[in-house]
């Protein structure tokens, strides 16, 4: 494994570029402990002995943001997560996975972002980030670039960013109890207010559930009733029509007619037909995560920008 960072691919500014840093980040991990975001970036440049009068240099049009090194981690370490090579174990830790270990082994420092692009779970990462941003109206995601003029539009940039970490959420929320998922999407739909004023909200008992996950009372008497079923499942297991088809027969046998069928994966076209035809509002992984993050469940702000404009009301009464 190469220890010299003049070894590195560069851009112009003599900076490595951030492919050039995807090995060294495994490499520095693949003792298997999990590492902070900081830390693992000072074990690459120890390791690879990148001089701090490198590590220093801004960006000449944001002299107070972070340098260009470290912008060109985060780009590396996000690639690495989105072929599964890196797991996040909590917020802003990481730990090598069995991929990873198996990348690093086969390739070593010759491991590139078109070797990571070729792996299934990251060509699924990126056809799940444009299917999102394709839902939210969200123009093609930034690319990656060495080049300091490139322009970005702000807006598209905190969507794309958004929608990558609703893509996250999705995959912890896949990874939590049954029960807990259960009580998640009460909570949800209780921050979506479904439960009215003076309503109540529950997950009913796991044994005698009848097909009934949760049930929401919009009034005190229960006149209102929405009753819930929720599938804790993985990406590639679909929820088909037999699914929707027992939840059908679940409300009836309630002798309900409002019903919301909530997965973390998706639906079939025949288990999609099935519930448009019967009122049954059926909600996939995507659309779950989507209303998690608008309704706050889950997830909170990281960070308020302002954007100002001229108020030319105000110059209107000029005189």
């Amino acid at each position: 494994m190469n220890k010299d960072w003049k070894n590195l691919k560069q851009s112009a500014n003599g900076i490595p570029t951030n492919e050039s840093l995807i090995p060294y980040v495994l490499e520095v991990l693949k003792d298997g402990e999990e590492a902070t975001n900081r830390v693992m970036k000072d074990r690459v440049v120890r390791f690879l002995q990148i001089p701090d009068s490198v590590v220093a240099v801004k960006y000449p049009d944001y002299p107070d943001g972070e340098s260009i090194l470290m912008n060109r981690f985060s780009f590396a370490i996000s690639n690495l997560y989105k072929a599964a090579a890196i797991e996040r174990t909590k917020r802003g830790v990481y730990k090598i996975t069995e991929a990873g270990l198996s990348l690093l082994n086969q390739y070593g420092d010759t491991l590139t972002k078109k070797m990571l692009e070729e792996v299934p779970a990251y060509q699924n990462y990126m056809q799940e980030l444009a299917l999102r941003n394709k839902r939210t109206g969200n123009k093609a995601p930034i690319p990656e670039t060495e080049q300091e003029e490139v322009k970005i539009e702000v807006e598209s940039l905190i969507n794309n960013q958004n929608n990558e970490v609703a893509i996250e959420l999705l995959d912890k929320v896949r990874q939590v109890d049954p029960s807990f998922f259960e009580k998640l999407v009460v909570d949800l739909l209780v921050a979506m207010g479904y439960s009215g004023k003076n309503g109540d909200a529950k997950v009913t008992n796991r044994s005698n559930d009848g097909g009934i996950d949760g049930i929401i009372n919009q009034d005190p008497l229960g006149t209102n009733t929405v009753y819930i079923q929720a599938k804790r499942y993985m990406e590639a297991n679909t929820v088909g029509r037999p699914a929707i088809q027992s939840f059908y027969g679940a409300l009836a046998g309630v002798n309900a007619d409002r019903g919301v069928f909530i997965t973390t994966s998706g639906f079939s076209s025949g288990a999609q037909e099935f519930a448009k035809n019967q009122g049954i509002v059926l909600i996939d992984g995507i659309k779950l995560t989507e209303l998690m993050m608008q309704y706050g469940v889950g997830i909170e702000v990281a960070k308020v920008y302002k954007q100002f404009r001229i108020d030319n009301d105000y110059f209107e009464n000029e005189l």
